[in-house]
């Protein structure tokens, strides 16, 4: 068996949906990045405007680096129906992605060092990695109108890591048809219009933006359309037809979500949630990342969007999370 195929088996084998290979050259859209940093539509994230150099020229990222293994991550769950809100988006319901995908990769690239790679540095949302781009050209998937990597074959509810090696491995075919077609689903479904046009984000408009990323108060005329979302935002995933049809559970028990999760409500995060519970409930969860006066910002702003009482009024009990 060739040595590309045992990889994909390998990855098949640690509960990854799919594996691909590509190379190090310049990406196809370093133009538009540099127009998209340019029009301000990164908001706060400074970090990218220091990473582009290396986003368009992926050989710069890890110079001995021949390779790429690119790998999606499913986290998909089948929802159980919840009668109230705020919501969390759908991979923050488990463990942190960070920790639970980087265990993973760090044994891929364990496996690769044994197979004859002396270099196997892993990326997992982090670095200056072109992920998406990298992914299409591996063969995994189109970007879709709503800039998420799309498997015809699983939808989009995965993230995307990478493995840059010194093996010098075949290229896999990347996938050239926009399989969106005329569907507008995700554009037009988006409450904030953060889509200024297909597979452009503003995300400074955007609700997980504003929700993780976002320093300080979330601006008053983005908060009415938050739909009760207090972390993250799933809606332009959601309506995709590809993930209608497609999306699988996934095999990663770590994506599972928390059993709080089915109890959660508007009290939650300020009656009886203190630091030390919400450590104890979250620290390897994405919710460490606002921490708890940032979730507590995003539940106001959720509540405040769904037309109902501050979550911080005497009238309320403690929430289900405080009771756990």
């Amino acid at each position: 068996m060739r040595l590309e195929d045992r990889i994909k088996t390998k990855a098949g084998e640690l509960g990854f949906l799919g594996c691909g290979i590509t190379g190090t050259s310049s990406v196809a859209h370093g133009v538009e990045l540099d127009e998209w940093l340019a029009k301000g539509y990164a908001g706060t994230m400074r970090y990218l405007h220091r990473q582009a150099r290396r986003r368009k020229d992926p050989s710069a990222i890890v110079p001995e680096a021949r390779s790429v293994v690119v790998i999606c991550d499913s986290y998909y769950y089948e929802e159980a129906p919840r009668s109230e809100r705020p919501f969390v988006a759908r991979y923050a319901g488990g463990m942190d992605y960070h920790v639970a995908t980087r265990n993973k990769m760090n044994e891929l690239a364990d496996w690769l060092l044994e197979n004859g790679a002396k270099t196997a540095r892993v990326y997992v949302d982090a670095g200056p990695v072109p992920e998406k781009e990298l992914a299409q050209r591996a063969g995994l998937g189109w970007i879709g109108k709503n800039t998420m990597l799309i498997d015809p074959r699983a939808g989009s509810y995965f993230v995307l890591a990478t493995i840059f090696t010194d093996l010098a491995l075949d290229q896999d075919r990347p996938m050239t048809v926009d399989h969106c077609g005329s569907c507008t689903r995700c554009l037009d479904a988006c409450p904030t219009q953060a889509f200024v046009a297909p597979r452009v984000l503003d995300a400074t408009r955007c609700i997980s933006y504003l929700t993780i990323e976002h320093k300080g108060p979330i601006p008053p005329e983005f908060v009415a359309d938050f739909q009760g979302w207090a972390f993250g935002c799933d809606i332009c995933n959601d309506v995709c037809p590809w993930n209608e049809k497609f999306s699988r559970p996934s095999a990663r028990p770590e994506f599972t979500p928390r059993p709080v999760w089915q109890h959660a409500g508007r009290a939650d995060f300020f009656e009886g949630m203190d630091e030390p519970l919400f450590e104890a409930l979250f620290a390897d969860s994405p919710l460490e990342r606002p921490g708890l006066e940032g979730m507590r910002r995003n539940w106001i702003a959720a509540l405040t969007g769904d037309h109902v009482r501050d979550p911080d009024s005497k009238s309320h009990s403690p929430g289900p999370l405080a009771e756990s």
